[in-house]
């Protein structure tokens, strides 16, 4: 079974030689270097990864969608989206892709909600805020909407568009594998923060904007 974990990357010179090769063994390392202004691409690529590079910073939904199809035509039968900036752990992988080895499910979302890791609360009200939101408007209730740790077996990767461009991506993700009636798992995870990796995570004005980005997502739906 062919297992590939998609990174999507924006200058993450500091962490990404790491992440790549904490992958070996478990997944083949795929990232897409969103138009970084550092060395992301180089390292990656010298640490062992397969890197598609966009000329341009598109933004994390973009990067995404890239990774998938690019997975798809790779030949995986699991896909696993990753996060670059050090905050998983590639030792979660075999739990979070168990349940779509097993046939359980079609698609799995690492949850950050579960004692193995301490959150830290902003961090926590803004997932409950991520949460809500996409309840609202999608009508899908998970426990961790905004968690980048997730599997997908390709059946389900190939129903899965992605249309949007920034952060929003996570919950408009939650919404496909409930419109496509896919089965979901959510599997613990550990979390691993840093001063580094909150650094990259939405602050309060992005914040506002993605609820916007979303709202309008869900209006054209």
């Amino acid at each position: 079974m062919k297992v590939i974990a998609v990174i999507p990357a924006w200058n993450e010179e500091r962490t990404i030689t790491d992440v790549v090769r904490s992958l070996e063994g478990l997944a083949e390392a795929l990232v897409v270097d969103d138009g970084s202004r550092d060395r992301t691409a180089d390292l990656a690529r010298d640490a062992g990864a397969v890197v598609i590079r966009h000329p341009v910073n598109r933004g994390l939904g973009a990067a995404l969608g890239t990774g998938l199809e690019a997975a798809l035509l790779r030949g995986a039968d699991v896909i696993v989206t990753f996060d670059g900036d050090g905050q998983h752990r590639a030792s979660d992988i075999p739990a979070v892709i168990e349940p779509i080895v097993s046939g359980r499910a079609d698609a799995v979302i690492g949850t950050r909600f579960s004692g193995l890791g301490h959150m830290p609360a902003i961090r926590r009200i803004a997932n409950r805020v991520g949460n809500l939101t996409t309840k609202l408007f999608f009508g899908a209730a998970v426990g961790d909407s905004q968690s980048g740790f997730r599997a997908f077996s390709r059946a389900a990767a190939e129903k899965i568009r992605i249309r949007t461009d920034g952060m929003e991506v996570s919950s408009e993700i939650v919404a496909e594998i409930k419109e496509h009636g896919l089965r979901l798992a959510e599997v613990p995870i550990h979390a691993v923060y840093t001063d580094y990796s909150l650094s990259k995570g939405q602050g309060f004005v992005m914040g506002i904007r993605t609820l916007g980005r979303l709202f309008l997502h869900w209006a054209r739906r």
